[in-house]
């Protein structure tokens, strides 16, 4: 199969190439009318650098995500789909110990390709775009490590060796001269086999043409970073700014690569799931998505003008791959060609998803050319991760974090407080007599499967406990706000819950999965308290809000500690309330906070700050976490809590009796 591929950037002239087969393309035939075309357009998206089936934080090997074995689907769909293209949504070098390795330890060589894109390259992948996360270690390292030459102020401009296929992005542009960071739009020109009206089979050649967007926020989440630097546009209407250009190349079909998903709320140009309104725009085939970390045909049901069965997003086929190759999406494509030109048959087109484990303890292999790729900086990322830094007498984990364990929580708000309490003293004495908080929030709290847990036991730390505490590149932050703000944060982080019916005698329960626990934050320091009543309506649930016994006025100002992409992104902050952003990741300072509090006890962490109103439910109250865990709640201190039945992901269903957790 011949591959071309034709990059434009703004309005340079286009590649004489694309405008026709070469010599070496003789027996390519121009398809006659009436003529079909089957095609499979592969997806992978939000692979977060999970390149082995290996868990860092556990130190074992886990075969229910990893590239490798996406590579294994890649190969078999490609036997099965002779005519098919492999392209990736984003969100690709960061997301594991190995990313950061290679991001902050290592100092990758200019000439070194990065492990995630040598295993793709491996596959062949045809195309790809930029993910917000992409942007989180600085635009040096991204120009880097995609190959790129930014013409952007004050970042490095080397060609250094990037992944082996083109990188489209749309919607974000330098700030120093107005054109694009990468090439907004690529066409892809590949061989493929048709049939003809009388039924032979010819060679012909297929021109698709890629279109790419990232959420417009990444100047938001990546201020320190990006500010004064690039920006970024909605992705509707980049699309329709470029679709105009693009289709002067006359491509024969159109893919949006979205690193986003479907939303179907009222459209603003900062959208941050912008797919469904996409689909609405003429001129996409097809569009890939990413960035949800859910799966599409499988999620957004709900949603007007979604075809669920065939994986239809108002008409045009869509896929969402999942996150960390767990799954790889699929459209199918059935083209026919009318008056010259090719068209799709929405009629007869689909998407589906193809699971790396079809089933519980069922997973395919992995495909061996991918670990001898990797498998040196992998190695050398994991004796990086096995450096004790001290030992803690308590277990931390995240199993019970939504009912009360603050374990993990408190340890994270203590380095944050520690953290801004000396910005304070060195930089704004004059708001030491103002409360310092601290908000933090579980990011393992069973989303990804019932591994997805921090668990520390009692014992050694080393600097994959660090990594298990706080798997996200964030860095510190901080924001001054009023007593009536503190409560419209606590109430959005309540959302996290249920509302509860004590009268009723059906069986509840108390988690509302549509809020994710990494958005959730957990609040402690300077004396607070505050009681959350699930039986009340969204925006009344904080029913005692008080610092020192003492109620928080609406006008009364407090200073919280937190991260960079809260800080920045909440939609009760929307970045108007920052007074420190730091370029110290969080991750890090929990390594140094550890080496300096070398035997951790519990005494040294702020104790929880909230509780649940003591509701009597006449039914039982349900609560979903991993099995075999009522001893650690136990040891939290969480009486109250009985595991009642397996479930059949791994997890077990647990009864709570909220009086207890009062």
């Amino acid at each position: 199969m011949r591959v071309r591929i034709c990059v434009a950037v703004g309005l340079l002239s286009w590649l004489a190439a694309c405008h026709g087969p070469s010599g070496a393309d003789a027996d390519v035939q121009v398809p006659a009318n009436g003529s079909t075309l089957s095609m499979a357009l592969l997806e992978t998206t939000d692979l977060h650098s999970n390149v082995l089936s290996y868990d860092y934080y556990r130190a074992k090997p886990d075969p229910t995500l990893g590239f490798e074995r996406t590579a294994t689907l890649i190969d078999s769909a490609r036997h099965q789909y002779p005519n098919n293209v492999l392209l990736d949504a984003g969100d690709t070098i960061q997301g594991t110990v190995l990313a950061d390795y290679e991001a902050r330890v290592e100092n990758l060589p200019c000439k070194r390709e990065l492990a995630v894109y040598r295993a793709m390259d491996a596959l062949g992948y045809d195309g790809g775009t930029i993910g917000n996360h992409e942007f989180n270690y600085g635009l040096d390292y991204l120009g880097q490590v995609t190959g790129a030459a930014f013409n952007v102020e004050n970042v490095k401009t080397q060609h250094c060796a990037g992944p082996h296929y083109p990188l489209v992005l749309s919607n974000v542009y330098s700030d120093l001269d107005g054109k694009p960071l990468y090439p907004p739009y690529a066409i892809v020109q590949k061989t493929f086999e048709a049939k003809a009206p009388d039924g032979h089979m010819q060679k012909v050649t297929l021109r698709i043409g890629l279109l790419g967007f990232t959420p417009p926020q990444i100047t938001d989440w990546d201020r320190l970073n990006l500010q004064r630097k690039i920006n970024a546009t909605s992705a509707v209407d980049a699309a329709k700014r470029w679709l105009p250009e693009l289709q002067g190349k006359h491509p024969d079909l159109i893919v949006a690569l979205v690193h986003g998903g479907p939303d179907a709320s009222a459209y603003t140009p900062k959208m941050e799931n912008p797919a469904w309104y996409l689909a609405g725009v003429p001129g996409i085939d097809a569009i890939l998505m990413g960035h949800m970390h859910k799966p599409f045909p499988g999620a957004f049901a709900d949603l007007p003008g979604v075809d669920e069965k065939r994986g239809l997003i108002r008409g045009v086929p869509a896929v969402m791959a999942g996150m960390w190759g767990k799954y790889l999406g699929v459209i199918h494509l059935d083209l026919k060609r009318e008056n010259g030109k090719w068209k799709v048959d929405t009629q007869t087109s689909n998407a589906e998803l193809q699971p790396i484990c079809p089933a519980s303890g069922d997973c395919v292999a992995p495909d061996p050319r991918i670990r001898p790729l990797v498998q040196e900086v992998h190695e050398a990322a994991v004796e990086y991760l096995q450096k004790p830094i001290g030992s803690t007498g308590f277990r931390l984990s995240s199993y019970f974090s939504d009912v009360g364990d603050e374990s993990t929580l408190a340890l994270v708000n203590a380095v944050q407080l520690n953290y801004v309490r000396r910005w304070i003293a060195e930089n704004r004495p004059s708001w030491r007599q103002e409360p310092l908080l601290s908000a933090s929030a579980s990011f393992k709290t069973g989303y990804a499967g019932p591994d997805d847990y921090t668990d520390i036991a009692p014992g050694a730390v080393s600097r994959r406990s660090a990594a298990d505490l706080y798997q996200f590149s964030n860095t510190m932050a901080a924001v001054r706000i009023d007593g009536n703000t503190l409560r419209r944060w606590l109430e959005l982080s309540a959302e996290r819950y249920q509302r509860l019916d004590p009268a009723t005698r059906e069986p509840q329960d108390l988690i509302n999965n549509k809020v994710a626990g990494f958005n959730v934050d957990h609040f402690a320091g300077a004396g607070l308290h505050y009681v959350i009543d699930p039986s009340q309506p969204e925006g009344q649930r904080i029913t005692e809000l008080s610092i020192d016994g003492k109620p928080i006025a609406p006008t009364q100002m407090v200073i919280v500690a937190t991260n960079n992409y809260r800080a920045s992104s909440s939609p009760v902050l929307k970045g108007r309330q920052t007074i420190l952003s730091s370029q110290d990741d969080i991750r890090g300072q929990i390594v140094e906070w550890l080496k300096q509090h070398p035997h951790l006890k519990r005494s040294q962490l702020p104790s929880r700050a909230w509780s649940f109103a003591p509701l009597h439910l006449h039914g039982p109250l349900r609560f979903d976490t991993a099995a075999g865990k009522a001893a650690v709640a136990r040891a939290a201190g969480l009486p109250g809590i009985r595991e009642r039945e397996a479930l059949s992901d791994g997890r077990a269903r647990y009864t709570v009796d909220l009086r207890a957790l009062h």
